[in-house]
């Protein structure tokens, strides 16, 4: 299994997850002084630059699957992709950028002999996952509300988490797009403005975001209407990137702020005779979840591959028995029918 940005903040996370679940690795970057640092003593190393078509083929060769951690993903992304599909290697992402990957789904549906699945990491991949599981509880579907909270154990997120929002500034500045009626548009706003997250006691203010699910949930689910939303605060974070601020920051959260940090995502379904259903996945430390994520992910792909091309979480896994891999590691979910 290759890993690309394998010396990245979340690269190494993946690399870390593969060792501990005894799964070779080839390791792939582009600086190779940068890659001999990383902690992985029986992986093979490839040095290839996302830019190099060929070269990064070539250092693919051999991989049934690559894990794409290095953001901006609206930079690397289609490129690993396409070398991916010329070596015949299956690909996985943690992007998280809405636009990029409604661009791969556009691009990569029908291309090529292997299965392509972006978006593994902690937000988008449960968020697509259960609302597979909510929908038919309420069918035919109404309208989404996919919601995200996050405690941050008093870190920052990682500098590669805010260069890839920082590579789309305006779409994390006025919330990216909701799901209309077979369109996506940016130019309407959210019906819901404030949910009761779980646990909470009382609603909490939410606002638009741009949630990959979004991208992701209307390929799979029939419903008039799909949105992303999230606390306040999180979007007004977003809003002060700039790249010398990011430059100062730490490379990522430090262990002990990872255990400490949670997130939670809610779906919320609606069907069209006002009946509601809501699907929950809680857990803490979001990078070593994602990590989690994408290695299962890749490791599913590479013994039971679905059929080719570009597929949502929903499209390419069993819902419920990827959501039950990741209760070993603290991840919960819920799906209820509500009053």
């Amino acid at each position: 299994m290759a890993v690309y940005g394998a010396y990245g903040y979340q690269g190494k996370l993946v690399v870390a997850e593969l060792a501990r679940r005894d799964i070779d690795a080839i390791l792939i970057g582009r600086d190779p002084v940068r890659l001999a640092s990383v902690g992985a003593a029986d992986a093979e190393r490839r040095t290839a630059d996302a830019d190099d078509h060929d070269g990064l083929r070539v250092a693919l060769r051999g991989a049934d699957v690559v894990i794409n951690c290095a953001g901006p993903f609206t930079v690397s992304g289609q490129p690993v992709i396409r070398a991916a599909v010329a070596a015949g290697c299956h690909y996985v992402d943690t992007a998280g950028e809405q636009h990029y990957l409604r661009k791969v789904f556009d691009t990569f549906s029908s291309e090529g002999e292997v299965t392509i699945v972006p978006g593994a990491n902690d937000d988008c991949l449960p968020s697509d996952l259960i609302a597979a599981l909510v929908a038919p509880l309420v069918a035919p579907v109404e309208e989404v509300t996919i919601a995200l909270d996050l405690t941050s154990g008093g870190s920052s997120p990682s500098r590669g988490t805010l260069r890839s929002a920082l590579a789309d500034p305006e779409t994390f500045t006025t919330g990216g797009e909701v799901y209309d009626r077979g369109q996506w548009r940016a130019d309407v706003p959210v019906r819901c403005h404030s949910l009761i997250f779980p646990g909470a006691p009382e609603p909490a203010a939410v606002v638009k975001f741009a949630l990959p699910g979004v991208a992701t949930v209307p390929r799979h689910l029939p419903a008039n209407w799909v949105e992303g939303v999230a606390r306040a605060e999180l979007v007004t974070a977003f809003g002060s990137l700039t790249p010398e601020l990011i430059e100062k920051l730490p490379e990522g959260p430090t262990p002990e702020q990872r255990r400490t940090a949670t997130f939670v995502v809610t779906v919320d379904a609606i069907g069209v005779d006002g009946r509601r259903a809501r699907g929950v996945v809680e857990g803490a430390d979001p990078y070593g979840t994602t990590a989690v994520i994408a290695v299962e992910a890749a490791y599913r792909l590479a013994i039971d591959p679905p059929e080719p091309g570009a597929l949502t979480p929903a499209q390419a896994y069993d819902s419920a028995g990827f959501l039950n891999a990741l209760v070993s590691s603290a991840v919960s979910w819920t799906v209820e029918e509500l009053p």
